[in-house]
């Protein structure tokens, strides 16, 4: 630890890193360089000098700002269109980037691959639905329905044959009937 301190140390005048402001550079417990009047006298002549430049820049700066900012007015150019042209080009960077291509290609298969599942998973849904109605018990219960349903419907030919109408027959004329009626076979789909 002794070292990196005398390393620090024996380099007092390192040159500040870029972006490290240079008045934070020179550390407060450095000693003043001693130095004749002249010296010194200079380099405050020096600093005001620099000064003076500064501010001046920064007096053009503000002129040139005020410039842009009246030809883009009479140009019709808002803050708002700006912005547009600014989302605009950086959509078009991120859509011809190397990585959006290769995510859209990535989903793009990724879709494929789940259309094609959700398709084999609807053709085997279909397939187990026939096998369930090639059953005898469905094959049974569809019949019994279709007994049910002509039995139900009205019959043309059918004529009143006393109390009872049998174009609204009642459930308990339904179970009256025997089950040795014959049946009207339906077309099966």
């Amino acid at each position: 630890m002794e070292d990196a301190e005398q390393g620090t140390q024996q380099h007092p005048d390192a040159i500040p890193e870029v972006g490290e402001d240079a008045v934070s550079a020179v550390s407060p417990s450095s000693p003043v360089p001693t130095m004749t009047d002249e010296e010194r006298e200079e380099l405050q002549g020096e600093l005001a000098k620099v000064e003076d430049e500064i501010q001046t820049l920064s007096q053009v700066l503000a002129a040139k700002e005020k410039h842009l900012a009246d030809i883009k007015r009479k140009l019709g150019i808002t803050p708002l269109n700006e912005l547009k042209q600014n989302i605009t080009k950086s959509w078009q960077e991120v859509t011809t980037s190397n990585a959006y291509k290769r995510t859209s290609e990535t989903l793009s298969q990724a879709g494929q691959k789940a259309t094609a599942a959700f398709s084999s998973v609807g053709s085997a849904i279909t397939r187990k639905l026939e096998d369930v109605r090639n059953t005898p018990s469905f094959k049974s219960f569809e019949e019994k329905v279709e007994t049910l349903k002509t039995r139900m419907t009205p019959s043309v030919s059918d004529s009143n044959d006393g109390d009872q109408d049998d174009s609204n027959p009642t459930p308990e004329s339904l179970l009256s009937q025997p089950e040795d009626t014959p049946l009207q076979e339906a077309p099966m789909h």
